[in-house]
């Protein structure tokens, strides 16, 4: 009797230990589902919508709209370029697609797009849309999807209307004239830059509007060399940056009447803030910082480091300095 009162009390030991290590496994997947969740980045319309997205597809509408930029393209542009990333490819820079298609856009090497390795870089990719859209005749005056099956030829030409609210909504906010009206969520951001820095033996770069699978098109110097060649190359005639010595910074001045200028700047620079290792960007009293970046814009005085409240300024992780 007492060898059986034994072996309850050992079994039910057993089960209540048993519980104990399910529950804590049940807590830390909660958890980690929520840090993951939380690394987004959210757009608010002047007309109170939202829009959502993570930070692989936010990096890539920053970089679609930035290169709208560079070509001194409309919004409107932008526009019809979005919402065909999001209908074709959720703003994914896809390795599949149907029959050849890959990328941003699912452009075909096959159709004369480029090579798979350029499709696969959405900054080719973005310019190559534009090219196609912008001999379009009378593009800005078509109905987005009318203007995006132009460009695409594709087997379900109403379906990038379903898309245009986003898009409007994400080009109107990524065009910086909105704006501090985008912030991004990035809790593994400094990690990021930690790891980066204490993995040893790497190239030191990171990928700036390259595609997942490591596009070497898309990678910069992890440095202020770096995040400088990265805003010429998907900004074009950015202004000229300034580098302050021992603060870590990158300050690009922005002139008078150009606060749209510089906020698209900004919120790009916010979008790809993990990749470029940033841990600030300040504009026009503003300021985000990866350490509280839940937090949003908050107010700032000026750049750090840089005296101009007519700046926008990068600030990166220690062990990105010198590193080119």
């Amino acid at each position: 009797m007492a060898a059986r009162g034994r072996g309850r009390r050992k079994a039910w030991a057993v089960v209540t230990g048993l519980g104990v290590v399910l529950a804590l496994v049940s807590y830390l997947a909660v958890r980690f589902i929520h840090s993951t969740a939380s690394d987004e980045c959210t757009a608010h319309g002047p007309d109170g919508t939202a829009v959502s997205l993570d930070l692989d597809q936010a990096s890539h509408a920053a970089t679609i709209a930035a290169v709208a930029h560079a070509r001194a393209l409309p919004e409107r542009a932008v526009t019809i370029a979005l919402a065909t990333a999001i209908q074709e490819s959720k703003l994914r820079d896809l390795a599949y697609g149907d029959r050849d298609s890959l990328g941003l856009f699912q452009q075909r090497p096959s159709q004369g797009w480029g090579t798979p390795a350029q499709i696969r870089d959405p900054v080719y990719a973005s310019g190559r849309f534009f090219d196609a859209l912008v001999k379009v005749p009378d593009y800005l005056g078509l109905p987005v999807t009318v203007a995006a099956q132009q460009v695409q030829h594709s087997g379900y030409p109403q379906a990038y209307a379903q898309h245009e609210d986003m898009a409007a909504t994400l080009a109107d906010v990524l065009t910086g004239r909105e704006g501090p009206a985008l912030s991004c969520t990035v809790s593994g951001a400094t990690a990021a830059s930690g790891e980066a820095g204490a993995s040893g033996g790497g190239s030191g770069t990171v990928a700036v509007g390259g595609g997942a699978g490591g596009g070497a098109a898309g990678s910069v110097p992890d440095s202020e060399a770096g995040v400088e060649a990265a805003v010429r190359r998907e900004f074009g005639g950015a202004p000229a940056a300034v580098s302050v010595a021992g603060s870590g910074s990158v300050s690009y001045p922005i002139a008078l009447g150009r606060a749209a200028t510089g906020w698209s700047l900004a919120l790009w620079l916010v979008c790809h803030a993990t990749a470029l290792h940033a841990t600030s960007v300040t504009f026009d009293g503003r300021r985000w910082t990866s350490t509280a970046s839940d937090r949003g814009w908050t107010h700032a005085a000026s750049a750090p480091g840089t005296g101009r409240a007519g700046a926008v300024a990068v600030t990166l992780a220690e062990n990105t300095q010198g590193s080119a």
